[in-house]
């Protein structure tokens, strides 16, 4: 059993178990020995002591109540040894690595490691803050600075060099400035810069804000506060519109969710679950549809939640949300949308499938004693179309690029994967006796189909064989002459019938469009 003593680390108690105690104290003792010679070591010594208190924050954080030595030889691995921290150490290794060669990996991940212990040296125990004390616009440029114990001038010019790039550097600014909040108490003034929040810190900062001459603000800085107040109004009445969207939108989610939890499942009344369309997904897949029932929820919840909080930080009755807290409540919103869109198409296609499956839906009809889709039905309806046959066909219209260029044009289309169609339409239009021609459209993808017309005598146009396959649509203008009319009607069609065309049909899929005719002459005297 060991003794645990409670000790006063950067003004914070910790208990600590008395072998850990040692370890610890021969440690600092060994780190003030060995910087006590270097110019401003105290400090240095003094920053490691406030590293060592955060971490022992963290351990408490996690549930640890005492201090381990196991605990303090971790902390000491991660800080470094004394002659490490020094250098001393660093250049015996540099002379054993220039004896042996260069190590290139472990120079670039020690390069790295620098630099990420400086990152965390600078940014130690400070909360990001705009500075009001030493600001040209906003005071996001010099908070950064402060944040990262560097010179403002090095985040002006960046910013500057940011915005001769189309302008991008105006919009940083501007994204920043609503984001980062403004060190406005005596506190968030000494967290900006890591001190103690003390009541000897906390008189400093009020002191020195008293004495601090007022600084009359530049034409560039009016305009700018002018623009982010006209920036602000504007966001907070468009934040208000939505919130009051998202808020009726959360309740409708909400009333729905519970009467989908009372009603019967295939109950007609509104926000049950048959009645909203989730029926189906319900019954395939019930997790997939709680799931995305949460995601909603939040996807409302979490902007509805930042809108209010954003518009009582304004006021001043609370504090304004952190930049930590800002970030996290984005992941989680962007989070909750890539998992509501996705369930949601999912849903939908459980809702159609089960719609589907249940009443069966035929989307088919009769058109003269043939069973077709709809859409052929209502073409060939509309067109006059005549079915003299229609066998072993699989369509018979389809839609796309026609032979004028123009795209999701409906024509008449007829397919047959093993080249067994018979099919043969046909209309008839009323004219005067005298000779007409016939233009169309067509294409085939084999022989044996074929445009024609009927007046005195029957005429046969074969359809050219789409033999090109960088030209997808195909389509030839076919035309047929010197159809002699002597009655009062002609009939013209396209037809892949061997009893009618002579020829056996070779091609899978054949279309025609377009379809003219036109008067080009009398009947010559003497004709009837």
């Amino acid at each position: 059993m060991k003794k645990n003593i409670t000790i006063n680390l950067c003004g914070r108690l910790f208990q600590i178990d008395e072998d850990a105690y040692e370890l610890l104290q021969q440690y600092i003792n060994s780190l003030r020995s060995s910087f006590g010679k270097q110019e401003g070591g105290d400090e240095i010594v003094d920053d490691i002591e406030n590293r060592i208190a955060e971490l022992f924050d963290e351990l408490r954080q996690q549930g640890i109540e005492a201090i381990t030595i196991e605990h303090v030889k971790e902390i000491i691995t991660r800080i470094g040894k004394p002659e490490e921290l020094t250098g001393e150490e660093g250049k015996e290794g540099e002379q054993q690595h220039d004896s042996n060669g260069t190590n290139w990996e472990e120079k670039a991940r020690s390069a790295g490691q620098k630099i990420y212990e400086d990152v965390r040296a600078r940014t130690a125990g400070k909360k990001l803050y705009r500075n009001p004390k030493d600001k040209m616009l906003a005071g996001v440029m010099s908070g950064i600075a402060v944040y990262t114990n560097t010179d403002p001038v090095i985040w002006r010019f960046l910013m500057i060099l940011f915005t001769l790039c189309y302008g991008v550097g105006i919009f940083i600014y501007l994204v920043l400035a609503l984001v980062i909040p403004e060190a406005r108490t005596p506190e968030q003034l000494l967290q900006m810069e890591g001190k103690d929040v003390t009541p000897q810190n906390l008189a400093d900062v009020v002191v020195e804000g008293k004495n601090q001459r007022v600084q009359h603000p530049s034409f560039l800085r009016l305009l700018f506060i002018i623009l982010m107040k006209v920036v602000i109004a504007f966001a907070v009445i468009v934040s208000l519109v939505v919130c009051i969207a998202l808020t009726f939108g959360f309740f409708g989610v909400l009333i729905a969710t519970v009467s989908a939890m009372v009603l019967p499942l295939n109950s007609t009344l509104p926000f049950s679950l048959g009645a909203m369309g989730l029926e189906g997904a319900w019954v395939s897949n019930p997790k997939l549809l709680i799931i995305f029932v949460i995601a909603l929820f939040l996807v409302l919840l979490i902007p509805i939640y930042a809108i209010i909080h954003m518009v009582l930080s304004l006021t001043g009755k609370i504090r304004p949300m952190g930049v930590v807290q800002r970030i996290v409540n984005i992941v989680l919103w962007v989070i909750a949308v890539c998992i509501a869109v996705p369930l949601g198409i999912s849903i939908a296609n459980y809702h159609y499938d089960y719609y589907q499956e249940r009443y069966q839906i035929d989307y088919t009809t009769t058109y003269q004693g043939v069973k077709m889709n709809e859409d052929d039905a209502d073409f060939l309806r509309s067109g006059s179309w005549n079915l003299i046959k229609a066998e072993n066909c699989d369509h018979y219209t389809y839609y796309g690029m026609d032979g004028q260029g123009y795209d999701n044009a409906r024509f008449m289309d007829v397919f047959n994967d093993n080249c067994e169609e018979v099919f043969q339409a046909e209309r008839k239009e009323k004219v005067e006796p005298g000779i007409y021609q016939l233009t169309c459209y067509a294409r085939a993808e084999g022989p044996g189909t074929f445009i024609y017309a009927m007046g005195k005598e029957k005429h046969l146009q074969s359809i050219p064989v789409n033999e090109n396959s960088e030209d997808e649509m195909g389509w030839k203008p076919i035309t047929i002459d010197s159809i002699v009319v002597a009655g009062d009607s002609v009939a013209y069609g396209m037809s892949s019938d061997k009893a009618f065309t002579g020829e056996p049909c070779r091609a899978k899929w054949f279309s025609a469009m377009d379809f003219e005719l036109t008067r080009t002459g009398d009947l010559p005297k003497g004709k009837k």
